[in-house]
Order: C-alpha cells, then sequence, then structure tokens
C-alpha cells in the first residue's frame, strides 16, 4: 500500500459520509495501486493516522451488507492473530458503499517466491475452524463445479444475487470456443456424483492472490481485501494461492500446496476447488474481453486437473 499515484476523484459525498462518520476531516493523499472502480485511496484523517478508503458503486441490494459482513469477518480475526488490516468505518451513499481500513506501509507482492508461499500457508491456518458468518464458499464451489441447482440438489441455500449472476455466467462458458467447451466439460466430469461438501468449519478469505498480500523486507505483514470473505474450508485459499505457482521455481511449493489442500479438504474436496477455481478463472477473462488470457487459463487448468487425477 505504500505506493500511490494522482487519485482517481472520489464522490464529494463519499468524502463527506465518512468525515461525518469517523468525525475528522478526511484529505485525499494518493491513489493506491489495485482496486476496483473508484480504487483504493489513501487518505488523511485530522488528527488521526492515515487510512485507506475504498469506495465501489452500490449494484446490488445487500453490498452494505456484505462490507459490514467482511467488517466482522475482519474483526474476530484480527483477535485470532490473522494480520489483516483493522476496519475503521463502514458506510454509504446514494450511490456507493465504503470502507475505511488502517493504512499498512508495505508493497503488495511482485513474485511469489517459496519462503512467501510458506507464510502465506500458516496464516492461512489460523483459519482453521473459525467461521463467524454464514456464507459458504464451500458450497458455493460446489454448485459452481457441479453445475446444479440448489434445489435440484435438495438444499436450502441463500444465495445472492451477485453469486446467481457468476454461476449462470460460468454455465455459458462452452460456447465461447470448443477448446474452452472441452476444458469445463472435464471439470463437470472430474466432479462428477460428488456430493455437497460438509459443514463449513474455517474462516475464507475467498481471494488470496499475490496483489491482496502486502510484504515488507520479505515478511508477510498483511493480508488485504478481505470483502468477499465467509466461511467454509480454508483449502480453498490454498487453491487460490496455488493457481499462482504454476512456474518452475514454484514447483516445490504447489506440491506442499496440494498436500495440505488434500490433508484438509480430502481429493473430493480438492476436486471441487480446483474445478470452481478453473471455471471462474475461466469467466472473467471472457466476461471482459480479456480473449489474450484466455489461452494461459487453459493450460493452467489442464495442468491443474492432471496433477489432481495424479494424486488420487
Amino acid at each position: 500500500m505504500s505506493q500511490g499515484a494522482h487519485p482517481r476523484e472520489l464522490p464529494a459525498d463519499v468524502l463527506d459520509d465518512v468525515a461525518g462518520v469517523v468525525g475528522a476531516e478526511v484529505s485525499v493523499l494518493s491513489r493506491l495501486p489495485g482496486g476496483e472502480h473508484v480504487g483504493a485511496t489513501r487518505v488523511q484523517l485530522a488528527g488521526r493516522a492515515d487510512a485507506v478508503l475504498k469506495a465501489v458503486p452500490r449494484t446490488y441490494p445487500d453490498d452494505l451488507d456484505a462490507a459490514l459482513r467482511a467488517q466482522r469477518v475482519a474483526g474476530h480475526m484480527r483477535g485470532r492473530g490473522y494480520p489483516t488490516p483493522a476496519w475503521l468505518a463502514v458506510g454509504a451513499t446514494a450511490t456507493h458503499v465504503w470502507q475505511l481500513l488502517d493504512f499498512v506501509d508495505a508493497a503488495a507482492v511482485a513474485e511469489l517466491t517459496s519462503p512467501i508461499v510458506e507464510q502465506l500457508m500458516e496464516i492461512v491456518e489460523l483459519q482453521a475452524g473459525q467461521a463467524s458468518e454464514p456464507y459458504d464458499h464451500w458450497l458455493y464451489a460446489w454448485r459452481v463445479a457441479t453445475g446444479q441447482e440448489p434445489a435440484v440438489a435438495g438444499l436450502e441455500v441463500s444465495e445472492t444475487p451477485e453469486q446467481l449472476h457468476l454461476r449462470q455466467s460460468v454455465a455459458r462458458l462452452s460456447g465461447y470456443s470448443p477448446v474452452v467447451a472441452d476444458l469445463a466439460e472435464r471439470t463437470r466430469l472430474v466432479c462428477a456424483g460428488l456430493p455437497p461438501p460438509p459443514a463449513a468449519p474455517d474462516m475464507v478469505h475467498a481471494d488470496l492472490n499475490p496483489g491482496n498480500v502486502l510484504v515488507r523486507d520479505g515478511a508477510v505483514v498483511a493480508v488485504v481485501d478481505i470483502g468477499n470473505a465467509g466461511s467454509g474450508t480454508r483449502a480453498t485459499d490454498l487453491t487460490t494461492l496455488q493457481w499462482h505457482t504454476f512456474t518452475d521455481p514454484l514447483d516445490g511449493a504447489r506440491r506442499r500446496l496440494w498436500s495440505r489442500i488434500l490433508a484438509v479438504a480430502g481429493w473430493d474436496g480438492a476436486a471441487v476447488l480446483a474445478a470452481s477455481q478453473i471455471l471462474l478463472r475461466l469467466e472473467w477473462p471472457i466476461r471482459h474481453g480479456r480473449h489474450d488470457v484466455v489461452p494461459e487459463v487453459v493450460k493452467r487448468g489442464y495442468q491443474a486437473l492432471d496433477e489432481l487425477t495424479a494424486l488420487r
């Protein structure tokens, strides 16, 4: 979070709302790397330490509830030693939902190394048994991977509009190209007949990628962007982390990740998580017209399935 550029313009009513909630004048300092829409902005609170302000347009009726859920998860996990910044305040205007977090003077991981992967694996272990919010990423991954509708599977599931939209988008992937259709079919076959996963015992970050890991002098000091956090199996985050280890120097780290994933979730659980990871990784560039990214995703997807099959 330490490097910044000239910020994109934050809506004036968002800054006014933040100031009213925290009881201090808010001054914009710089735009921070990452973040969506308005993005992440470093701000100064009068008489207080710097903070990070993130504002996103309101898209769904439950957007504010989701931000409040993430704030509760962050508070719960910080109390157990999990290195995520404190959420100072959450609020909403007529058009945006905003979050105000502690500023961490560190940089996002430029490239994963084995030592950083090892540190993250230990951090993920802090999530074991810490499910505190009924927002089940494991069951959602099963629905994405198998294509099962909750009602057909005999499940009573509370699904957000965003989750439903994403699953419907995944279901249309096969129409993109024969190559994508073949990979999507293979993921379905890997998960065919697998039952819904057991109860979700762990906290799940749900986006543990290098851009959300802050380091200083080779040490992981913070895991950020916890906005979609919920419950499930911590193997979800190990699977996301593993997606970023498909380079030769990280082969050893990837093998250790596979071992940990299998130990936590079992082979069936690992299959569901790997399949949903592949499908969701395909969905994003296809939906956004990033056609240049698709071949690499297909390559990694097949490699992940081949490695998983060899471990059965």
